[in-house]
């Protein structure tokens, strides 16, 4: 028989949730509503919310307690043709799983519903040490930006702790399952160039966008990329030109030219891309802006690793992430974070997706164990 942490993956996975996650966010909250005596709710984006205490009651969460929150998401990117099969239902689909060699296989088992059935069964499980809430949150929308994330935020979701079930398995060495202490975030911006256009014969009679973009790129090249020390590693950012549009025929002149950076930031620092406002008739705008997170809080830090430790025959470490995940928006609002999770680099997004059912029990073993210690 499987584990059940194996079980409640599959049973998560199963369930589509790249265009709508209705029904995901609904075997969720029916199960918490089943299984645990906590308050739970879903608030107006579907973000589902559970919260509870030692003592059984029903805590307010503006009560003056410390809190802890496990934190997931069950969106997911759009699944491969092979992740798909025709539903019972006429015009209807679901997600293909298998279990073979003791992984689970399907869109999400690895980014990040295994995590969240592990987190799921830990705050079922587990007594909130006397003084302090334990809180369970899975998100909406983390894939397109942490909507879900900021809604709840803005409604005041800022727990004082917060353990996010992101992949940081294999990321120290093989075998183990690390503690994330910091990670990168991402701003990605469109820079526009104007000119004056004229035919290509007269090339003096008008203004060039594409020159003038091309010195732009020149210096977003020659930018330094910031880094910091976290955890005894450099993490460092970085900034690339992704994409470049401009021109309308090749006998005129451009008038209008425009690129893309992709910008890999770090807690505290940001490249210094204000040097492109030295450039004439140049505009530029945010298009996305991932925060980076960085757990200040070095003796949470330590006891998560500790309750790492205690459920491993390996020796996890503190290291750092290079992805940007609803860590940095609860870092942003005060929350302190780390980052501890099933996934491996290369796992998530990919069309042979899975997740090992051991490493889900480790990260179970291991939430609930921090849960009851932190």
């Amino acid at each position: 028989m499987s584990a059940p942490v194996a079980e409640l993956t599959r049973e998560l996975v199963a369930v589509p949730s790249h265009d709508d996650e209705t029904a995901a966010g609904d075997v969720i909250e029916r199960w918490l509503r089943e299984e645990t005596t906590a308050g739970v709710t879903r608030d107006g984006v579907g973000n589902v919310l559970a919260r509870k205490r030692a003592d059984g009651a029903l805590p307010e969460e503006s009560d003056d307690r410390r809190s802890l929150a496990f934190v997931g998401h069950h969106d997911v990117v759009p699944p491969d043709d092979s992740q798909i099969r025709d539903a019972p239902e006429p015009g209807e689909y679901e997600y293909v799983v298998e279990e073979r060699n003791g992984r689970i296989y399907g869109r999400g088992a690895a980014d990040m519903k295994g995590a969240v059935a592990a987190a799921m069964l830990a705050f079922r499980d587990a007594t909130a040490p006397d003084g302090s809430d334990l809180v369970f949150a899975s998100f909406v929308g983390e894939e397109v930006g942490g909507v879900g994330a900021r809604h709840a935020i803005e409604e005041g979701f800022v727990p004082d702790y917060a353990v996010v079930g992101e992949g940081s398995t294999n990321y120290s060495k093989p075998g183990v399952t690390d503690v994330v202490v910091a990670h990168r975030g991402r701003r990605g911006i469109t820079v526009t160039s104007h000119g004056v256009a004229s035919h290509a014969s007269e090339p003096e009679a008008g203004e060039n966008a594409i020159y003038r973009a091309a010195e732009a790129v020149e210096r977003v090249r020659d930018l330094e990329f910031p880094s910091v020390e976290v955890a005894g590693e450099s993490l460092s950012g970085s900034v690339a030109v992704t994409e470049i549009d401009g021109g309308s025929a090749i006998n005129v002149v451009p008038d209008r030219c425009s690129f893309t950076v992709d910008e890999r930031t770090v807690p505290g620092e940001r490249a210094d891309l204000e040097v492109l406002a030295e450039i004439p008739d140049l505009e530029w705008t945010v298009d996305q802006d991932l925060p980076p997170m960085q757990c200040d809080d070095e003796a949470f830090a330590q006891a998560v690793l500790e309750s790492a430790r205690d459920v491993h025959s390996g020796e996890p470490e503190l290291v750092t992430k290079p992805h940007a995940t609803d860590a940095g928006w609860l870092s942003q609002a005060g929350t302190e974070c780390v980052i501890y999770g099933p996934s491996e680099p290369g796992e998530a997004h990919t069309r042979d997706e899975s997740v090992s059912i051991a490493v889900l029990e480790r990260c179970q073993e291991t939430y609930r164990a921090i849960a009851e210690s932190w």
